[in-house]
């Protein structure tokens, strides 16, 4: 099993705190570096300083960083038009050498786009099914060649589809817990799966909804990469987790319950119990990103035992 780092900058983080915890990711040989696409706080934190735009920051991360993948859990699909976005990401994962791995999502958080004048369309699994096509069509198509499209929602006519990405084929990840046209699109394609906080159950049978999709479709279920998100909170003993919990504002049974918490034998009990019903990569979403200890601990005492 693979963990990843996965950080909340929208509940208040300069660049440079995200910079450091991307270089602390990087040297600490965690398997990427994910940032959540968000442009107002959640829940009781003011937010401070405010928010960072997720590709102006993975564009300075891709060159203040070397080796370590970089991603989204998810792009948000309400923020920008998909031949946009196709550029900027392709551009990037050139400046990182080939280091993007591309999560988009319907966007769902309608007081961000209230905030900040974006529109919140009542359609936006549509237009994400159409994103979608374009994103990976442009991405794909020879150069030389152009790429048309005419959809509902968007209309391309005799793009050049450049620029391309510096990989082949930018690994793109869908997430979610819907029962049905997310495993579809999922199918059609992701290359990794990612539910967010889910209990085993559920995504046991996620990850069982997805496969069966791909069946489907014809294309061998395990081509795609299984993935969970989760909240992390590992201390050397029930005070340094306590304290953990604490600081985030959160009871340490319920974390226990619905997240990754405890000792670091505890958290490597439940990230085999994660494991054994499909999940191959973990997204430790890091809440206080000025401990960087909490980093150091579990890549030292947790990542050698379940990778």
């Amino acid at each position: 099993m693979e963990l990843r780092i996965f950080t909340e900058p929208q509940q208040g983080a300069t660049y440079d705190t995200l910079l450091r915890v991307a270089r602390a990711a990087e040297d600490l040989n965690y398997g990427a570096f994910f940032r959540s696409d968000h442009y107002l706080h959640m829940g009781s934190t003011d937010g401070l300083p405010g928010p960072t735009d997720a590709w102006i920051t993975l564009a300075g991360l891709a060159r203040e960083t070397t080796s370590i993948r970089l991603g989204t859990l998810m792009t948000a699909g309400t923020f920008r038009l998909p031949g946009v976005l196709a550029i900027q990401v392709a551009q990037v994962d050139q400046m990182s050498g080939g280091r993007i791995d591309f999560g988009l999502g319907s966007g769902w958080y309608e007081d961000e786009h209230k905030a900040y004048g974006i529109p919140f369309p009542k359609e936006k699994f549509g237009r994400l099914e159409e994103q979608l096509a374009i994103i990976t069509g442009l991405w794909k198509t020879p150069a030389g060649e152009r790429f048309d499209f005419d959809g509902k929602f968007y209309q391309l006519a005799d793009s050049p589809a450049l620029p391309k990405p510096a990989q082949p084929k930018v690994p793109v990840l869908i997430g979610g817990h819907g029962a049905k046209r997310t495993p579809a699109l999922a199918a059609q394609y992701a290359d990794e799966f990612n539910i967010p906080f889910a209990s085993l159950d559920d995504t046991e049978q996620q990850f069982k909804r997805v496969r069966a999709a791909a069946e489907h479709r014809g294309r061998d279920a395990d081509d795609l990469v299984y993935s969970n998100a989760l909240v992390a909170c590992v201390g050397r003993n029930d005070a340094e987790v306590k304290r953990r919990a604490d600081v985030i504002g959160r009871e340490v049974d319920e974390l226990k319950a619905n997240g990754l918490a405890g000792s670091p034998a505890e958290v490597v009990e439940r990230l085999g119990r994660f494991g054994s019903v499909g999940s191959q990569r973990v997204y430790l979403q890091m809440l206080d990103l000025a401990d960087l200890d909490q980093m150091e601990l579990i890549a030292s005492e947790v990542m050698p035992q379940v990778s």
